[in-house]
C-alpha cells in the first residue's frame, strides 16, 4: 500500500512537471536558467522515449510535440497495472 501510494505521489510530480515545461514552452520562456534546466533535466528522461515511440510509429505530428501527452498516458497505463498486480 505505501508502495502504490508512493507510485502515486511520484506519477503526479512528473505529470505536474510536464506541465510546467508545456507552459514554458508556450510563454517561450527563457531554458537557459537554473528553473529552466531543472525541469528540462526531469522531464525529458520520461519525454525521450515518448518522442522515439511516436518516431517510431511514423507518426508525423508536424510542429505539435505530442511526447507529453503519449508519456502521461504511458504513465497512467503503467500506474494502473501496478493497481492492478499489487491489489
Amino acid at each position: 500500500m505505501l508502495l502504490y501510494r508512493s507510485l502515486i505521489y511520484l506519477v503526479n510530480l512528473i505529470e505536474i512537471l510536464i506541465l510546467v515545461r508545456i507552459v514554458m514552452s508556450f510563454i517561450n520562456f527563457n531554458g537557459n536558467n537554473a528553473f529552466g534546466r531543472f525541469i528540462y533535466e526531469l522531464t525529458e528522461p520520461i519525454l525521450a522515449p515518448a518522442r522515439a515511440l511516436i518516431a517510431k510509429l511514423g507518426i508525423n505530428t508536424g510542429m505539435i510535440d505530442f511526447s507529453p501527452i503519449v508519456a502521461m498516458l504511458l504513465l497512467r497505463v503503467i500506474l494502473n497495472l501496478t493497481r492492478s498486480i499489487m491489489f
